[in-house]
């Protein structure tokens, strides 16, 4: 399982360089296609993934990456309004073949998974975005790891006992410590080798902070998958399981290095 999950993971790495590296319409299809899976994997549990519910879902989020790519995200509310308009028809007018909490599975997986993951894109566009990008995976990858250490190491109080009993209080604050010193060593990296004239202290604030969102992305998508006792979203990735169990941390973390980049981008 490790060599699987190693190997794996490599792959990963590598798909991630080559798109978000290259930017453009390559990562815009690439995240418009792990949005569509992640949507499927979310919609599975709730047995909607292959039924009306599910493709009204999927054509909003198509709608949605074709507002984006038109750069028309101005009409965003009205999708959204429409969405639901669409998603209350389907569900009326063919009671009692879907229930409410299907329904509402659907509209929340829009915004989760497609909305979210597409700040990967949007902050990829911003000026200096294909710096600022990378703090997205140091952030909620580097808190992740980070985390995982600190905990091992002197963890004692526990965050989420029901949740998750592994992860402690120290823990969390060891990741979001290592987030942010991640941050600033890249930003120093990228000054010397990469031509960039990013400021450490902001780049260790924006990780620091995604680092700590990531915390929240990674138990949200564990509760979801507790309340519906499953173990993994799906086994896209071997040894990690789905597109929700490899991106749960980087859904919350994106729309969050998004904005604050955009608010210091003077001093970015």
């Amino acid at each position: 399982m490790f060599k699987t999950r190693l190997l794996s993971g490599i792959v990963l790495v590598i798909v991630l360089v080559a798109t978000v590296g290259t930017g453009g319409n390559l990562l815009f299809a690439f995240l418009g296609a792990i949005s569509l899976v992640g949507m499927t994997e979310l919609y599975k549990i709730v047995g909607v993934h292959n039924k009306a519910l599910g493709v009204v879902g999927y054509l909003a989020a198509l709608a949605y990456y074709g507002l984006l790519w038109g750069k028309a995200m101005e009409y965003v509310t009205m999708l959204s309004i429409v969405f639901l308009i669409l998603l209350m028809a389907v569900y009326v007018f063919s009671f009692p073949a879907f229930r409410a909490d299907q329904v509402m599975t659907v509209f929340f997986g829009f915004f989760y998974v497609a909305v979210m993951l597409s700040y990967v894109y949007q902050t990829r566009i911003l000026p200096d975005g294909g710096v600022v990008v990378w703090l997205i995976f140091l952030s909620s990858w580097g808190c992740d790891t980070c985390a995982y250490c600190v905990g091992v190491l002197i963890g004692k109080h526990k965050m989420a006992p029901k949740l998750s009993p592994k992860k402690s209080v120290e823990g969390g604050i060891g990741g979001i410590v290592g987030a942010g010193l991640l941050g600033a060593l890249f930003a120093l990296y990228m000054n010397q080798w990469g031509g960039a004239s990013a400021a450490p202290f902001y780049y260790a604030v924006i990780c620091a902070a995604g680092g700590a969102i990531s915390q929240v992305g990674d138990l949200a998508a564990s509760a979801i998958k507790r309340n519906h006792e499953i173990k993994d979203y799906g086994k896209l990735i071997p040894g990690h399981g789905g597109i929700l169990d490899r991106f749960d941390s980087v859904i919350f973390t994106a729309p969050v290095i998004f904005y604050m980049a955009a608010l210091l981008a003077g001093s970015l």
